[in-house]
């Protein structure tokens, strides 16, 4: 078990005490990093129903498993045998059947189907099947959005959790040279890619490296100017520039870094734009520290960005921790204009900075934690625009 079983007592405590704060009885979680989070639950079977149950009354959560997967709750979890509840197989594409239908036998059987019922409304896996099921087979249970309150219960991390990302940031700090050492021109998008994972799942000799919620992403040339391109298997070109993202993940804790790399002489215009953008993230991780607010963070960084008259739209960074597919963030602090997020030790986000310019960018990016007064980055590993 990865982590004690005061731990995930503690875990679920504060979670029912941020439910009795917003009247909810029972909240039906279907993202796979809360179930983690809540059960230990770890496995690739997320694409089929499954959820955790978290009653305000129960002692431990409630596993809701395919048969098949049943195992997997056995192994994976720190919870009992009762409290891991499978359903048949007969339930598995099936329509209109589907797994929900015993899950609301099951709500009902417990007497819950009268109370307030938290959903995850906007969760990757809460298909609207899963939501009508649980409307018309539950008509006297107050439905509510639960508005990602275990997600937000995840944003404060234990000392644990936090050396399990420290591990994660050395299998980064190793994917990213490797990504450096193979970005060469000539060489195919897809050699490179191949070597940058088999970097970040080797890990290193101490700790071997887990899967990562995104692809490594790799815009290259004209991909520059637009965000989340993965590779292809076109070859490297002199004179153009990649940006690569990617996080080393240990025991499904992230730590994403982006970088950008140039293969020949560099143009000035992206020197100047390397340079502001590190300027940026610097004035943004200099004022994160305790008390502060994602808002304050994101008006430093905004505030270089207007000295050069950089123009962006899009939010400069989100928090971190557990991820699933199909992405690593939490979905709850944003660093954005706005955000009045207060910050407290032990909060981790990603900052990242994309930057596009028409037809090319640049990017980087850190993994950064509060700190008891201020902050560090996970990774140490050089920003400037990496010319070879």
């Amino acid at each position: 078990m990865l982590f004690s079983k005061t731990e995930y007592k503690e875990r679920l405590i504060k979670v029912q005490t941020e439910m009795q704060k917003k009247g909810i009885d029972l909240i039906i979680s279907q993202d796979p990093a809360n179930m983690n989070y809540l059960t230990g639950y770890d496995a690739w079977s997320f694409y089929y129903a499954q959820c955790v149950l978290i009653h305000i009354n129960e002692d431990e959560p409630i596993c809701f498993l395919r048969a098949q997967d049943a195992g997997g709750g056995y192994i994976k979890t720190h919870l009992q045998h009762k409290n891991i509840i499978v359903y048949n197989e007969k339930y598995i594409h099936t329509w209109p059947s589907h797994p929900y239908d015993y899950l609301v036998k099951e709500i009902k059987r417990r007497k819950w189907d009268k109370q307030n019922i938290g959903l995850e409304m906007d969760s990757h896996y809460f298909t609207a099947f899963c939501y009508e099921k649980i409307k018309t087979g539950l008509p006297d249970a107050k439905l509510k959005d639960s508005k990602r309150l275990v997600n937000w219960v995840r944003l404060i991390k234990s000392d644990t959790e936090i050396d399990l990302m420290r591990t994660a940031s050395r299998i980064t700090e190793k994917g990213m040279k490797t990504a450096f050492e193979n970005i060469n021109p000539g060489v195919r998008q897809c050699d490179a890619v191949a070597e940058i994972q088999r970097s970040l799942l080797s890990g290193t000799p101490e700790f071997g490296g887990d899967y990562s919620s995104i692809v490594p992403l790799l815009p290259t040339g004209k991909g520059t100017s637009a965000s989340h391109l993965t590779w292809t298997e076109e070859k490297f070109i002199k004179d153009e520039a990649t940006i690569i993202e990617l996080a080393g993940v240990y025991k499904r804790y992230h730590v994403p870094m982006a970088r950008t790399v140039l293969l020949g002489k560099a143009e000035q215009k992206k020197i100047e734009a390397m340079k502001a953008t590190n300027e940026a993230l610097d004035a943004g991780i200099a004022a994160t520290k305790p008390g502060n607010t994602a808002n304050d963070i994101a008006q430093k960084f905004w505030g270089i960005l207007d000295k050069y008259n950089i123009k962006k739209e899009s939010r400069t960074g989100y928090s971190i921790g557990i991820g699933y597919p199909p992405d690593w963030g939490e979905h709850t602090l944003n660093i954005s204009k706005g955000d009045k997020t207060v910050l407290q030790p032990n909060v981790t986000f990603h900052m990242i900075a994309v930057m596009q310019f028409g037809d090319w960018g640049v990017e980087a990016s850190e993994s950064v934690r509060v700190t008891e007064k201020s902050s560090e980055t996970f990774c140490k590993f050089n920003r400037e625009l990496h010319i070879k």
